[in-house]
């Protein structure tokens, strides 16, 4: 059943919605493994890394919503469930117990590396059959690039 409808061709409302719905699971997942280890990182950089860490979260979250809003609005209802998210990411598991801070940095370069790779998949594949949906998976994936690169310089 839906409720909402879009103006998009059938053809073009699958493929778009196909690309929010796997920016939904790799942002959720994406949020959840860096609050994960945002509570157990431990090490000299502690106190940047954390701060850092929360960063990433707040800016998945926000994407997050967006991009099921987006979903909503098209017609697409989105699926942020656990068993979702579990079966569909990319993100390699996040190690239970304590993180050294430098593993801490390298785990959260792999996400967001991994990540990244799938959302200029999904920007490529949604530019002829809706710019609208792509103009918001180029400005989260801005946001993601910046946090990446702000991982990486910790680690150099």
């Amino acid at each position: 059943m839906s409720v909402v409808k879009s103006a998009l061709p059938d053809a073009d409302l699958k493929i778009v919605g196909e690309a929010l719905q796997g920016a939904l699971v790799d942002l959720i997942d994406l949020a959840l493994a860096a609050k994960q280890v945002h509570w157990n990182v431990v090490g000299p950089r502690f106190r940047s890394v954390h701060l850092q860490l929360d960063e990433v979260v707040t800016s998945a979250r926000t994407h997050s919503d967006v991009v099921a809003e987006r979903a909503s609005a098209l017609g697409v209802a989105p699926d942020g469930r656990a068993a979702t998210v579990a079966s569909s990411s990319a993100i390699a598991g996040v190690p239970k117990g304590w993180v050294k801070d430098t593993d801490a940095v390298r785990i959260l370069v792999d996400a967001l590396g991994v990540v990244i790779v799938r959302m200029r998949e999904r920007i490529r594949s949604t530019g002829d059959p809706d710019p609208v949906t792509q103009d918001i998976l180029i400005g989260l994936t801005g946001d993601l690039e910046k946090h990446h690169w702000m991982f990486q310089a910790e680690s150099a």
